[in-house]
């Protein structure tokens, strides 16, 4: 049954958020997402304004068959947040954050972006590990996993997680947490998209700065190879408290960088030393110490000043393509390739980060969460972008071509790295086991697929 006006108008009669059809002006802004080379034009977009509203557009999208897209902060990168002919249940309303400074927890709405978050936990001089960009939607990035500058120290997103709130495919809410629903919950933390819609979030929080040494060091792109072998032993010496990024590109156009560099190929390891700024200093020495850097910004700064130190590199609307993989280490016949290809790029705005992962990351079992590839040593997030299609094609083949090059060394998959790369990426994202075991869990909770636009999972 094709849903009539007399429909949209029961289901607006009663929805405290907005209803956004083809023919709202502001429909043209409402359907696009972060990444600008997804264009998609879905028949209805629920900005939902609290639990009764999400409850009320699924079920309408039940009722009228319509494919539902969920979207918090839109950074999926294939852009599964929107869909053709479909439902976009918007969560972009609900951004509330909750401190609980006594109990270091916070509770947090999914709609809220990591910006949101971090506003309100660091007026305490705390935080929750949680991703390198300030625009990013806390959901997706948490129900995938959770890489971030605090990850070594402290862990993923979801190893601070204590309980979320979802609606499920049948239209209840429940709660998942380790002492209710902990199948659900085991779920979540790693393929959480696949179950329902999550609509709040407990964390706990950990002590962080507010004040960090955090920053860049920058080396010409030749000294690649050098520098990453150099770097391949000297992270085996660092504490836990030091997350480090290496990342390849074209030296950015802003102030942050003199003119003089503003387009030259360079390499650089940005720092978070998650721990005293004195002791994070002896430990960065000798990689101030290496080569002959163009270029030295690692200091003392507040924690949101790093937190949003890549949001200029990312922002919304430009064409992003991505291929990843996780290595066990960086090999010499990694590195090889790595620093050969990273010369090819031709896009200003390419920067593909390699992150080190191990610490408090690895220390958790892999069968404690759905989430895959704690052994793994580094994540290769291989990112080619361009500010509009010109140059599209030409820079995502160079990133399908390092990728290629590297596949001989994959060992896993992040899971929200992940472009539309077919069945057997996802499979292999979670690995057989737990990718089963995520099955029969989806059969259980979704089985009819309701929640299908996502690193989809589908039922036993």
């Amino acid at each position: 049954m094709a849903a009539q006006p007399h429909h949209l108008a029961a289901l607006s009669s009663a929805f405290r958020g907005e209803l956004i059809g083809p023919d709202h002006p502001a429909y043209a802004e409402q359907r696009r997402v972060w990444n600008g080379s997804i264009d998609r034009h879905p028949a209805l977009i629920a900005r939902c304004a609290g639990v009764a509203d999400v409850l009320d557009a699924l079920t309408f999208a039940e009722d009228f068959v319509l494919p539902v897209a969920v979207r918090s902060g839109g950074h999926s990168f294939p852009g599964l947040s929107v869909c053709d002919n479909g439902i976009v249940i918007d969560l972009s309303l609900m951004r509330g954050v909750r401190v609980d400074p006594a109990r270091r927890t916070v509770r947090v709405q999914a709609g809220a972006r990591l910006g949101d978050l971090d506003r309100e936990t660091q007026a305490f001089g705390l935080a929750v590990p949680a991703g390198i960009v300030t625009h990013t939607g806390l959901a997706g990035l948490t129900l995938g996993g959770g890489i971030g500058w605090l990850m070594r120290k402290h862990g993923l997103t979801i190893d601070q997680l204590i309980s979320v709130d979802l609606v499920t495919a049948a239209g209840e809410l429940v709660t998942a947490s380790a002492e209710e629903n902990p199948d659900l919950f085991w779920g979540v933390r790693g393929a959480g998209g696949n179950f329902g819609i999550v609509t709040e979030f407990e964390f706990r929080l950990q002590p962080v700065g507010p004040e960090v040494l955090a920053g860049p060091i920058v080396w010409p792109m030749e000294a690649s190879p050098d520098l990453l072998r150099f770097y391949r032993d000297w992270i085996t010496q660092v504490p836990d408290e030091l997350t480090t990024v290496v990342i390849h590109r074209r030296v950015p156009p802003t102030a942050v960088y003199p003119p003089e560099l503003h387009g030259r190929h360079a390499v650089m390891v940005v720092s978070c030393y998650a721990g005293p700024v004195e002791d994070g200093e002896e430990v960065v020495k000798p990689l101030r110490a290496f080569g002959k850097p163009l270029l030295d910004l690692c200091g003392p700064k507040p924690f949101v000043q790093l937190q949003s130190m890549f949001d200029a590199s990312f922002p919304e609307g430009w064409w992003y393509y991505f291929r990843s993989c996780d290595v066990a280490e960086l090999s010499d016949e990694v590195i090889d390739i790595t620093a050969e290809h990273a010369l090819r790029m031709k896009s200003p705005l390419t920067a593909f980060p390699i992150f080190h992962l191990g610490g408090a990351v690895s220390r958790v079992s892999d069968g404690d969460t759905a989430f895959n590839g704690r052994t793994a040593g580094h994540t290769f997030n291989i990112n080619a972008t361009t500010a509009t299609q010109d140059g599209f094609d030409e820079e995502r083949a160079w990133s399908r071509a390092l990728w290629t090059a590297l596949e001989p060394y994959h060992s896993s998959v992040y899971v929200n790295f992940l472009m539309d790369e077919g069945q057997e990426r996802v499979r292999a994202a979670y690995g057989a086991e737990k990718y089963d075991r995520l099955r029969a869990l989806k059969r259980r909770w979704d089985p009819e697929n309701v929640f299908r636009l996502n690193q989809n999972i589908p039922p036993a």
